[in-house]
This record gives structure tokens, C-alpha cells and sequence, in this order.
């Protein structure tokens, strides 16, 4: 016997193929996101530490009226 090859046809092209979605690609898009949303909330807790050990407008000054 001779040998045989696995061919497999190519993925059709077409609005059917794109409405089904790959899930590699869907995938590939939710870790994006995560990303992106983990980045903007490790911004915002760096800008808060940074802010955390400077005085606050209110804390250094004496309200006092005497």
C-alpha cells in the first residue's frame, strides 16, 4: 500500500465561518481584556500608593479660629 496524506480542505471564508467564531481567537480576545483591565487596576493602586504617604490637603491645616 502506498502512503496517504491527511488533507484536510481549507476553512471556508464567508460571514457562516466569521458568525461561529474561532475560539482560539475568542480566547486570545477575553485574556486581552483581562489585561487591559488588570493593567488599569494596577495603575490606580500605584497612583494611590504613591499618593498614600503625601498629606492631604485637609490633615495639614489647622481649622482652629482663635
Amino acid at each position: 500500500m502506498g502512503e496517504q496524506q491527511n488533507v484536510q480542505p481549507a476553512a471556508p471564508l464567508g460571514a457562516a465561518y466569521e458568525d461561529r467564531g474561532d475560539p482560539t481567537t475568542q480566547q486570545m480576545r477575553t485574556v486581552g481584556q483581562r489585561r487591559r483591565e488588570a493593567e488599569r487596576k494596577l495603575d490606580l493602586h500605584l497612583e494611590e500608593a504613591r499618593h498614600k504617604g503625601e498629606p492631604s490637603a485637609t490633615e495639614g491645616e489647622d481649622h482652629s479660629e482663635a
